[in-house]
């Protein structure tokens, strides 16, 4: 069972989009003061980086 390219980009999009989500719920339901903002920006910039993996698949 090798794992080329796509199957790394889509492994690499998952845990990307569960860090992304995980980090955006830390800083809505966690963090109350300013880190939570913090929190949902950089889970945000996880899901867009997922977005470019995902959209890397097939391409590269």
């Amino acid at each position: 069972m090798g794992m080329n390219k796509n199957t790394i980009l889509g492994w690499a999009t998952l845990i990307m989009i569960l860090m992304g989500l995980l980090l955006i719920g830390l800083g809505a339901f966690r963090y109350d003061d300013v880190a939570g903002w913090g929190f949902a920006a950089v889970g945000l910039g996880f899901l867009a980086n997922a977005w470019v993996f995902n959209s890397l698949k097939g391409r590269v």
